[in-house]
């Protein structure tokens, strides 16, 4: 490429057509697929539960005993169940993948002499593309031009250190690629992270042929280990499973040595097995957690780590960045400063020449192609073409100790450099004191309070260029220049939302405290105390600090490695921090946030690889929505995990009492899956699309320490399954004495058992979400038809009666039996809407 096609406005790289033709020959810039669970894989899953080794073994045992028509259907259910596990997983595995190619990373590129942006897997070799501070290069590409671009390549070398790059738009094509962590190296390769600078660059390899490609990585490989609510539930079953085997050992040694019927204790035992085990605990757990995900990527929320969904919804503060956040992030120039008289910029650039120096001074101190939204702004108000085909010959980033830009530029045989930053690092820069600092100071601190962002210019003259620092420089004043960026609309009403819901919001910015504070007064943000200050928490010990954050609620002039230490005090007072960052600096405070929060259009790499959570549009109202969508998961399944347990509590006790009190089986193993082929879907499809609670954003966060499932909602399912236990039980030991045959009872009792599971379904699917719970009646419509479907056949069906040893009732009983057990059921669902209103009323008493 021939240096003159380096200047910003001849780029043009490949174009549309060629690029597509090249990536059709070397295929996606991907070192591998990421990996899923196969069909088998997921079949072979689900055999190895307990609850289906208990089927086969049932299948089995009628298969020794002749009865070869019980044995199809029980195996016959097993693969209806296994089938329905393998649907949710292969749902949640679709769901899955859609975040996942959410979350692939991209690209800025130019093509068509247009810069876009595109998903990094569709580069190709010969694009050319941008990369900036944050970074990661998205291919193995020569440096073309830059400056003081720092490159960790740790991820290839093993090393920490940054290496320098310097471009070189020459590079023959047949030299070999210099071995990574060589300095002053035009060579960027796939994986390394920019750390400091932005450049050009054209991409040589992709995909496998990378260098990292070429070593085996594999981010596919990095599976996601199993989330605390996962443990919980898989150690729940496993002790239930443990307990459902010692009943089950019980009731075989019941029969074998009380009655000498071995095989009917067997029959019973694997009834009892089956009816206590539930099974569906992880299987409902993995579906919310996968489908929730994907439902927050529907509100433009990210989630990478599935953890963040639990605690989503338990966020007592939020710690937001205010630009591009609660505002806009498109700055524009207010105003502009200079020899004690300001002009407006709204209408554009002014025409008299003191502001027209001041704007070419401005622009001259940033960057050519502008990342940042102040950079954007300048050129937006200079007008295209403004440098012409003009270069620095150099740039000097910020740096701890000097927050100001500079750049240098060629005049004749010297050097004019640019300085932009942060008004007292540039009145340093100029050697201002007195009375012209502080006069300066009151104009900042005025700018400042009508809510605008001002920075300082300055210029300087060397006589020749000898690539020294220019700090040391004689700098000129040049004049301020102000930037407006306005809040977003949707953000009041947002921040109303979020403290409604009982989610404290408190802003952390670079700005002075006095535009921090007139943009937080606009969104609506702040207490009567004021802003905290960088200098403030520098001089506080952790102690102080943790005091000083439970009353403020504006932190300004805040460094990035400060952030970590507000996210630590705000962690030690007890809440609970959902923070949010972009920038490199920011990953120390995402990381030990208990929700870090990324964004995804301005947010570096780093920052997002850090976060939990990304947002893809950047808008705080995004997260407001995402809180309320995690405490609706969270709601859902633990009504989900409350009803699992009910069902599974009258279910077992129609296995155990019969026995125990010396009565026929009421449930044998075919009835249980008939049961069981009801509940999986009821939860994974009604539960989970359950509609949010009209209040869940009008009460506090739950506490953080308060269990999915505690002993108190333990013991409030288990009585609720008791009491449809004992109206269905009772039924039966009540047709029984009336003389009714008891394969009749039996089926009775299956009828009231099913009606009382749907009728609880219902009203704990619904909730109290009213014409909301309209979304809800189409699914659970098709399984109240399914239900009845199957038990009708069961019943009324001779074949399938013979099956389920059960003979048709009379209507009366059918009828008795479907209204009681509807009205258990019904009664439950109300009891337990009522109960965690009482839940919900004690949590937000003061």
């Amino acid at each position: 490429m021939p240096p003159d096609d380096l200047t910003p406005s001849r780029l043009t790289g490949l174009s549309e057509a060629e690029a597509a033709r090249r990536l059709a020959l070397h295929g996606p810039n991907r070192v591998s697929e990421r990996r899923t669970r196969r069909l088998p894989q997921i079949v072979l899953d689900a055999l190895r539960e307990p609850m289906f080794l208990l089927l086969f073994g049932a299948v089995g045992l009628y298969f020794a005993v002749g009865d070869f028509a019980e044995a199809a259907f029980l195996f016959l259910g097993a693969v209806a169940t296994i089938g329905l596990g393998v649907a949710q997983e292969a749902r949640s595995e679709r769901a899955l993948a859609a975040l996942a190619r959410l979350a692939e990373p991209t690209a800025r590129v130019i093509r068509d002499g247009a810069e876009r942006r595109i998903p990094a897997a569709q580069l190709v070799p010969g694009d050319v593309f941008l990369v900036a501070e944050g970074g990661r290069a998205p291919a193995d590409a020569v440096l073309l031009s830059g400056d003081v671009l720092s490159v960790d390549e740790s991820v290839l070398t093993g090393e920490a250190a940054t290496v320098l790059k310097r471009p070189d738009p020459h590079l023959a094509a047949d030299r070999a690629p210099d071995p990574p962590g060589a300095s002053d190296s035009p060579w960027l390769y796939a994986g390394s992270l920019v750390a400091r600078g932005q450049g050009v660059a054209r991409v040589a390899a992709t995909g496998k042929a990378t260098r990292i490609g070429a070593i085996g990585a594999s981010l596919s490989a990095l599976t996601e280990g199993p989330t605390p609510l996962q443990r919980a539930t898989r150690r729940v079953v496993r002790q239930l499973g443990l307990f459902a085997f010692a009943v089950a050992g019980s009731v075989l040694l019941i029969y074998g040595l009380g009655r000498d019927d071995w095989m009917a204790g067997a029959l019973a035992s694997l009834t009892i097995g089956i009816a206590l085990i539930p099974e569906e605990f992880p299987m409902v757990l993995a579906v919310f957690l996968a489908l929730g995900g994907w439902r927050l990527a529907q509100k433009n929320v990210l989630v990478r780590r599935s953890a963040a969904i639990e605690t989503l919804g338990a966020i007592s503060v939020l710690a937001v960045d205010k630009t591009g956040t609660l505002t806009r992030n498109h700055m524009t120039v207010a105003s502009v400063w200079r020899r004690s008289r300001e002009w407006d910029c709204a209408e554009g650039a002014p025409g008299d020449p003191e502001p027209k120096a001041l704007i070419e001074a401005a622009l001259l101190a940033s960057a050519v192609r502008p990342l940042d939204p102040m950079d954007r702004a300048l050129h937006e108000l200079a007008g295209p073409g403004a440098l012409g085909e003009r270069v620095p010959l150099r740039s000097f980033p910020l740096r701890p100790d000097r927050l100001a830009f500079i750049q240098a530029w060629p005049d004749g045989d010297a050097v004019i450099f640019a300085a932009k930053g942060a008004p007292e690092a540039v009145f340093d820069l100029c050697r201002l004191h007195g009375a012209a600092r502080a006069g300066l100071e009151a104009v900042v601190a005025d700018l400042a309070r009508r809510g605008l962002r001002v920075l300082g210019v300055a210029t300087a003259r060397r006589a020749h260029d000898h690539h020294a620092d220019p700090g040391d420089e004689a700098y000129a004043f040049q004049g301020l220049v102000a930037f407006e960026d306005p809040v977003r609309e949707e953000v009041p009403p947002a921040l109303a939302a979020a403290q409604a819901a009982g989610v404290r919001v408190v802003m952390i910015t670079g700005d002075y405290p006095a535009t921090a504070l007139a943009i937080a007064r606009r969104a609506g943000i702040g207490r009567a105390g004021g802003a905290l200050t960088g200098a403030d928490i520098a001089a506080m010990d952790d102690a102080s600090l943790r005091e000083a954050v439970r009353g403020t609620d504006v932190f300004a002039r805040i460094s990035p490695d400060q952030k970590l230490r507000l996210v630590e005090a705000l962690r030690a007072g007890g809440e609970l921090v959902g923070m949010f960052g972009d920038g490199v600096n920011d990953a120390p405070a995402l990381e030990a946030a208990h929700v870090g929060v990324a964004m995804g259009e301005r947010g570096t790499d780093v920052a997002r690889e850090a976060a939990d959570l990304v947002l893809l549009d950047d808008r705080f109202v995004s997260i407001v929505s995402g809180i309320g969508e995690g405490r609706r998961i969270f709601a859902n399944l633990r009504f989900a995990l409350a009803y699992l347990v009910a069902v599974h509590v009258p279910m077992a006790g129609l296995a155990l009492l019969p026995p125990l009190l010396g009565l026929g089986p009421v449930l044998f193993p075919m009835q249980v899956v008939l049961l069981e082929l009801v509940i999986d879907p009821v939860c994974a499809l009604v539960f989970e699309s359950r509609p949010a609670s009209r209040t869940s954003m009008r009460r506090p966060p739950r506490d953080p320490g308060e269990p999915l499932f505690g002993g108190r909602r333990l013991l409030t399912a288990a009585v609720q399954g008791l009491v449809v236990l004992a109206v269905v039980f009772g039924l039966h030991l009540l047709l029984l004495e009336q003389g009714v045959p008891e394969a009749q009872a039996r089926a009775t009792a299956l009828i009231g058992l099913v009606a009382a599971n749907l009728g609880m379904a219902g009203v704990l699917s619904a909730g109290a979400a009213g014409a909301d719970a309209r979304r809800q009646r189409p699914a659970f419509g098709l399984i109240v038809l399914f239900a009845g479907g199957m038990l009708a056949a069961s019943v009324w069906f001779p074949s399938f009666a013979a099956l389920f040893q059960a003979e048709p009732p009379g209507l009366l009983a059918a009828f008795t039996a479907a209204a009681a057990g509807l009205a258990a059921g019904l009664g439950v669902g109300v009891a337990a809407l009522l109960q965690e209103g009482r839940f919900v009323r004690r949590r937000a008493a003061p």
